[in-house]
């Protein structure tokens, strides 16, 4: 399976999704909040977003795949 991440990020409520290439379907969504969050923590690195090297991206899936499962782990 492949993803497509789509990030809004400069507009009054940024967000970015992970989307399923083939679908179109959304598999994780993190709104202004949590991209904050990830900013703070040093985990969204936006050159990232901007890179064409498939292992930064294949890696940056993966962490925000893992950061949306913990965030819904939450109390």
């Amino acid at each position: 399976m492949t993803y497509l991440i789509d990030a809004w990020l400069d507009r009054p409520h940024p967000y970015l999704r992970i989307l399923n290439r083939e679908t179109g379907e959304v598999c994780a969504m993190l709104e202004e909040e949590a991209l904050d969050e990830l900013r703070d923590q040093g985990d969204l690195d936006l050159h990232e977003l901007s890179s064409s090297e498939p292992i930064v991206l294949k890696e940056l899936v993966r962490s925000l795949f893992l950061y949306c499962y913990a965030r819904a782990l939450r109390p």
